[in-house]
């Protein structure tokens, strides 16, 4: 008995000193360092700076860390949300995100590439409803006064996958009400929001999101442009998607947006990307899982390969990367 005490009392000393190890580690990470978790173990590494945050829309949600589904290695995250919102709570919202820690987040005029895989579990959803993959945005201060959209959006309706991107009102001309604007050349077609004080732009798509979709888009603008690289988004059914995104928020006009999609290149935006407005916090943060306005039936994501770090070859092969 004494032999099995000891032993036992030996390895607890060891898995302390491992956590406390893995602990210091994370606690010595800053917003300049490589950032990587590939989700192999039962939580998420220390190397990766990620936690799933608690609060009652994110009770929603289940996060497995499991092996079934997988892009490479022995390990995936697979994140899903059940029905949890009363029918009563329009704004209601449910949600399974994984977000960064807040003091290893970058600050919001600096740039950063972010990586990461993503595969959508059958059957993919086929209504029009809100639904998000994965969202940048502007820490927000307690007492901002205002609706902060996320910067960048990953977004899902209908089977069909696109990206937003927002910042402030700006100019924008309506062309025809209910039907998808057609811009010239060098305007983007966006979504005027005064209500909330925000431009909603259409960046980016995959090929089954058509003329007849993206009826909110009604308006163009100069002050958002887009550089079309000739590769539409994989579509949701074609399996493991993997990102590679460069993000530089300005307000002002300087934002800078690269997307890149299974290696190839798919947009670069140009312009004013973000917000500038009174009590928004000093940096950018990135957070990734299913998250949808309150519906039924269970939605589910699996992700895989997070990395995030200042030089694009710290997540993309360096052949393909734009700029250092």
């Amino acid at each position: 008995m004494g032999l099995l005490r000891g032993t036992a009392q030996i390895g607890a000393v060891l898995t302390g000193l491992f956590l406390a190890t893995a602990a210091a580690q994370a606690a010595e990470l800053t917003y300049k360092d490589k950032l990587v978790d590939g989700f192999e173990g039962k939580d998420f590494a220390p190397e990766g700076g990620l936690y799933y945050k608690k609060n009652y829309e994110q009770s929603a949600g289940t996060v497995e860390f499991q092996d079934r589904v997988v892009k490479s290695g022995k390990g995936a995250l697979r994140l899903s949300v059940k029905p949890h919102c009363p029918v009563t709570e329009r704004l209601c919202s449910e949600r399974a995100e994984v977000w960064e820690r807040s003091k290893l987040r970058v600050p919001y005029d600096q740039g950063v590439w972010f990586g990461f895989a993503v595969k959508f579990e059958e059957p993919i959803p086929q209504d029009d409803h809100r639904y998000l993959v994965a969202q940048w945005k502007r820490e927000i201060d307690a007492g901002a006064d205002g609706d902060f959209s996320p910067f960048l959006a990953f977004r899902f309706n209908e089977g069909k996958f696109f990206i937003t991107v927002e910042t402030n009102l700006v100019p924008g001309k309506e062309i025809q009400k209910g039907k998808r604007a057609q811009c010239k050349d060098g305007e983007t077609p966006v979504w005027l929001r005064p209500d909330t004080n925000q431009t909603r732009a259409l960046v980016a798509h995959d090929r089954n999101f058509g003329p007849d979709n993206g009826d909110e888009f009604t308006a163009c603008t100069d002050k958002i442009t887009v550089i079309d690289r000739g590769n539409p988004l994989p579509a949701p059914e074609t399996g493991w998607i993997d990102f590679a995104v460069y993000t530089k928020p300005g307000p002002e006009g300087t934002g800078h947006i690269e997307i890149f999609a299974n290696g190839k290149w798919i947009v670069t935006v140009k312009g004013r990307i973000g917000h500038n407005d009174k009590g928004l916090g000093e940096n950018q943060y990135f957070k990734f899982g299913p998250y949808r306005a309150g519906g039924p039936g269970v939605w589910a994501l699996y992700y895989d390969d997070f990395r995030r770090g200042l030089a694009c070859a710290d997540v993309l092969d360096p052949k393909i990367c734009p700029f250092p």
